[in-house]
């Protein structure tokens, strides 16, 4: 019997999480798929809508196969960890969810998927995948959810489905992402990149152009900057385990939108004043094990502002106005996370005034720091 968690779909829709530490995507297990607008029994009433009719209604002359070894059960296909090395033949045509992760495929062939047309979510996690071909994706019309991470990809794979909402294409050999990688995908919503050996001289002008995201993470590659030329439209940016030195004044002008963003693990040692201006409805700030030594100026005039991860830096002295605003009433929301441990300040000599705007005392981090 198929895991439960194998008819939960992973919506990427925009929201907070409690305080963590921003870390990259794993699948842990068959489709880690996380429900939020619908729940299980309503999953299981889309796979049987009533106006598609049943699988016997769509092929009546078809005998119902299932490749040698898979699990096919509820129009999903399970064919992970089975030493494959190629894509099986003998896919049912209504199959909704195809896993092939875990296997050693090196190649995707032009007829790979054809006449999958209801596909709505594939796994090719996990194998050895170098090759795709330009139009193995063509008769995948209704596909949203691609899971290509683990492989051996130089490249976006081209021609990608115009209803695709998520890809996830993290820990490849990506190094460049030319100009209209994602054009006509009007649909998308979700991208995860990391892990790939990406600089910030690989984004092409226009390698984003058209997009609406709401969450893009490119953390573990070779960026030593911001990227400028990003979807304006980002709620969440990750660009956390990098080689940034800096945030100077522009770099954050065109990310407006922005409720989380994620820059630990960098070489960060300055963050120009002014650059946090840009980001007034910024509720989550990851600046955690970089390089500063002062607490980042803006932070008082950032009105929705919740949660600031500092630990693991060089601040030596916490000022009473660095987190907070003077007047009284200008700060929308409390603070309910502060992390500063890990840092050469004694938090003794830090005035209980500078967390005046702070929900709890227990949200504010302090700790041993060791040299």
């Amino acid at each position: 019997m198929l895991p439960h968690c194998s008819f939960l779909l992973l919506l990427c829709a925009v929201q907070l999480p409690s305080p963590s530490s921003a870390l990259p995507f794993e699948q842990k297990g068959f489709w880690d798929f996380a429900l939020d607008s619908m729940d299980a029994e309503m999953t299981m009433e889309m796979m049987r809508d009533p106006e598609e009719g049943s699988a016997d209604d769509l092929f009546p002359h078809e005998i119902p196969t299932c490749p040698f070894g898979c699990q096919c059960h509820l129009r999903v296909v399970q064919c992970s960890d089975l030493g494959f090395t190629e894509v099986p033949t003998n896919i049912p045509r209504d199959t909704k969810f195809l896993d092939l992760q875990n296997n050693r495929i090196t190649e995707i062939k032009e007829n790979d998927f054809k006449g999958l047309t209801n596909l709505y979510g594939l796994s090719l996690r996990n194998n050895l995948i170098s090759k795709v071909h330009p139009r193995a994706f063509v008769p995948l019309k209704h596909m949203q959810k691609l899971y290509f991470s683990k492989n051996l990809l130089t490249t976006i794979p081209k021609n990608l489905p115009a209803s695709l909402v998520e890809i996830r294409i993290h820990e490849n050999r990506i190094r460049k992402v030319p100009a209209g990688a994602f054009a006509g995908l009007n649909n998308m919503n979700c991208i995860e990149m990391g892990a790939n050996p990406i600089q910030n001289s690989g984004f092409e002008p226009g390698a984003f152009k058209g997009l609406k995201l709401n969450f893009l993470r490119i953390s573990e590659a070779k960026l030593t900057g911001v990227p400028k030329d990003l979807p304006q439209s980002l709620h969440e940016l990750h660009l956390d385990h990098n080689q940034i030195q800096a945030v100077e004044l522009e770099d954050l002008s065109r990310y407006k939108n922005l409720y989380r963003l994620g820059l630990g693990f960098n070489h960060i040692r300055n963050i120009e004043n002014g650059s946090l201006s840009y980001l007034t409805m910024l509720r989550e700030l990851h600046l955690d094990n970089n390089r500063l030594t002062r607490v980042p100026q803006g932070l008082p005039d950032m009105k929705y502002l919740q949660v600031v991860y500092l630990h693991s830096n060089n601040i030596s002295q916490v000022g009473v106005n660095d987190f907070c605003p003077r007047g009284f009433g200008m700060k929308r929301t409390f603070y309910n996370g502060i992390s500063l441990f890990s840092n050469p300040v004694n938090y003794w000599e830090v005035q209980p005034a500078a967390f005046r705007c702070v929900s709890d005392r227990f949200a504010i981090q302090f700790g041993n720091y060791k040299k």
